[in-house]
């Protein structure tokens, strides 16, 4: 008598099991296997510690207006940093630091990458599986270049390592990256960490950061959790002045 009961589902290894792993209730496992496997190759890689760069991915090199600033200024950044930082070699504690790591994509997060890779410094793309805009640019490490599923999981490997938050211009997603960090740091739920915008005419023409305090949403004092820049080379000042370590 033949027994087909090997075929079913039920017995397949759970591991092996796609329709089981990809089930509601196997989501919490998910959850874990994404920061399980970035986790493993950072540090695989030794690294410590980055410097996160935020920024619209709709900015492009030859755009129109200022974005062909935004965007040198974000990949001259990136060159800086890398440099000056400490990703380019393991220091005496065998660790990489202010490693750059970005959302991954296009624009200004591939600005920044590209930047670290002209000095032959690794850097991060945390990638999102997203309808549109979101695939991995050129200039992240192979090895470094990670694709998540929740934005939750995305956010906490963006913020866990930060030494230095740098938020070149953006939209949706970069103001809701900012507030993450901002947030966080404002309830003492995150480590201190230099938090940069860049160019200050931008974020004041569209975050009325007055307005706020003037209406008792936010204590004066909470402004000073972020300051602002207009070139690469500020940036990195302001970061330095803010208590950025650097490795000597």
């Amino acid at each position: 008598m033949s027994d087909d009961r090997t075929a079913l589902p039920s017995y397949r290894l759970p591991a092996l099991d796609q329709d089981f792993l990809l089930g509601d209730s196997m989501r919490g496992v998910r959850f874990l296997l994404e920061y399980a496997k970035a986790e493993e190759e950072l540090r695989r890689w030794r690294i410590r510690s980055t410097v996160v760069v935020f920024g619209s991915a709709r900015v492009r090199e030859d755009g129109p207006g200022r974005q062909p600033f935004f965007y040198q200024q974000a990949r001259r950044f990136g060159r800086i940093a890398s440099e000056r930082g400490g990703a380019l070699g393991l220091g005496d504690g065998g660790v990489r630091d202010n490693v750059i790591a970005t959302g991954g994509g296009p624009g200004l997060m591939e600005a920044a990458n590209r930047g670290a890779f002209e000095v032959a410094a690794p850097s991060i793309g945390f990638n999102i599986s997203l309808p549109h805009e979101q695939g991995p640019n050129l200039y992240t490490t192979p090895q470094l270049t990670f694709r998540f599923h929740y934005f939750a999981m995305r956010k906490m490997h963006l913020a866990m390592r930060a030494n230095a938050l740098v938020v070149f211009p953006g939209g949706f997603g970069t103001l809701d990256e900012l507030f993450e960090i901002l947030n966080l740091r404002a309830t003492d739920k995150a480590q201190p960490v230099c938090i940069v915008l860049f160019d200050e005419a931008y974020w004041r023409s569209v975050i009325n950061f007055r307005a706020l305090v003037d209406h008792g949403m936010i204590d004066e004092s909470e402004c000073g959790l972020f300051q602002f820049a207009d070139t690469a080379e500020d940036v990195w000042a302001k970061l330095i002045a803010g208590g950025l370590a650097v490795r000597a």
